[in-house]
């Protein structure tokens, strides 16, 4: 049984934008590259060749990967959520309690995160620790830099993480 996969729907037209154009711009270009290495000569020893096949392949392994998140995908409008508890789409307000610094970040897709804007994975352990949690709670993560305690400051949802 496949796990579903969470995403907003900006997250899911993202990974359908991308399966779209590999499939149908970047299959057609690398082929026309294996055609025109391959008019080069001896094939075991053509270095053009065997890059454009390698470059077919990973090509392929990145549409197998989107076929399958988009086959997961359970599109989630985190507008309509309660966010009285740490949910999808919540944006967190933290207070580091060894260091006295707030962060905050929202909790999105695997396919959105991007920890530089803010945005966690669900699936993170930093996320995983904070759901279902309320504000005033101490939440304690296991990081990969080390086990880090929190306490929740705050807990919204912020529609301008979702721009």
């Amino acid at each position: 049984m496949l796990d579903k996969e969470p995403m907003t729907q900006k997250g899911f037209e993202k990974i359908a934008a991308e399966l779209e154009s590999l499939k149908n711009a970047e299959r057609a270009k690398v082929a026309r590259e294996i055609q025109t290495a391959a008019q080069l000569g001896d094939l075991k020893e053509n270095a053009e060749y065997h890059a454009a096949k390698e470059k077919m392949n990973h090509l392929e392994k990145r549409v197998t990967l989107l076929e399958g998140l988009i086959a997961r995908a359970q599109v989630v409008d985190p507008s309509i959520l309660p966010h009285k508890r740490v949910s999808f789409g919540s944006t967190v307000t933290l207070l580091d309690l060894e260091t006295e610094n707030e962060v905050s970040y929202t909790i999105v897709g695997s396919v959105e995160s991007d920890a530089q804007k803010g945005l966690i994975s669900f699936g993170s352990p930093l996320a995983r620790a904070l759901i279902g949690k309320e504000e005033g709670a101490d939440v304690i993560a296991d990081l990969p830099n080390g086990i880090k305690e929190f306490e929740i400051v705050k807990i919204a949802y912020d529609a301008k993480a979702f721009i």
